[in-house]
């Protein structure tokens, strides 16, 4: 494994390896994770300043058809206080909710003990699609008048209850971004083909991005059948010659979760078009650093 890495750095020369820097888009995932609560807006506020290109964040959908922005399918009691500012005895499912049960409770305050750099918001609710689409055209920082959305429809085929169908979900998230005019700067990511395939149905102008978590063989054969433009794989499983493959059939590839300097090196090695990070402010000063590089 070592030889492997060695390998793989050596061969981006470093006058190389700093023209690809420039071009590797980052997303923030959840925003900016590692530093602010996932998923709030303070989080995404985060990732603007940062300068990311992209903002990476997770949908659900509520009792009253809002969609709204949560990677679990329910409130649970590691993110969220009740609306006394309660720890939960239990979580409740956001499909039982309407939009302004939601907003009750409280999603800021609470750490994640897994990021010791998070920095807790109190009294922060869980957005709505449409208002991290409204920070975004109100935002005064640079990077808002470029900044893309990589939003996750999160389908659970084993409890449907907890989500609209595929299709349901789909015109949901097509009509919220039509509403605001944002088809050319979303792409909507899934490790559910059949959300992706309603997307392209409804709306062929929004990019979508395929999620896989275990090494698969014969991938790009699978991506092209599903129309994909993007291929999100765990980047555990991102070889040189799998990024080449998808590339070379005009599908990009941005892996998840890559949080440190190590695996930022390796992705960039591997030609990876985006790296999709918990820590866009590092991940951004790193590859600027990069390309400052003679």
């Amino acid at each position: 494994m070592k030889k492997l890495i060695f390998i793989l750095i050596s061969a981006c020369a470093a006058q190389l390896c700093a023209q690809e820097a420039h071009i590797v888009a980052v997303h923030g995932h959840r925003g900016s994770r590692g530093t602010v609560p996932e998923n709030t807006i303070p989080a995404f506020e985060a990732a603007l300043m940062a300068e990311a290109d992209v903002l990476e964040l997770d949908l659900g959908v509520t009792k009253d058809g809002v969609v709204i922005v949560s990677h679990e399918p329910k409130v649970t009691p590691e993110r969220c206080l009740d609306a006394e500012g309660n720890k939960l005895e239990k979580a409740v499912p956001i499909r039982s909710l309407t939009l302004a049960e939601l907003k009750k409770y409280d999603c800021g305050t609470l750490l994640n003990p897994k990021f010791p750099e998070q920095i807790a918001v109190p009294g922060t609710p869980m957005p709505t699609l449409e208002e991290v689409f409204d920070l975004v055209k109100k935002s005064g920082y640079q990077a808002a008048k470029k900044m893309e959305f990589n939003i996750e429809t999160k389908v659970f085929p084993y409890e449907p209850e907890l989500t609209p169908t595929a299709a349901e979900f789909a015109k949901l998230v097509v009509d919220t971004v039509k509403k605001h005019g944002m088809e050319a700067r979303v792409m909507v990511q899934s490790f559910d083909v059949r959300t992706l395939k309603e997307i392209k149905k409804l709306a062929p102008a929004i990019r979508t991005s395929q999620l896989t978590y275990e090494e698969l063989l014969d991938i790009v054969p699978a991506l092209k059948a599903a129309k994909t433009d993007i291929w999100s794989p765990n980047y555990k499983w991102i070889t040189p010659e799998a990024v080449k493959e998808a590339q070379a059939a005009g599908i990009k590839v941005a892996p998840w979760t890559i949080n440190t300097k190590k695996e930022w090196e390796l992705a960039i090695a591997a030609g990876v078009d985006a790296i999709i990070t918990d820590y866009p402010a590092a991940l951004v000063d790193y590859l600027q650093a990069r390309k400052a590089k003679p």
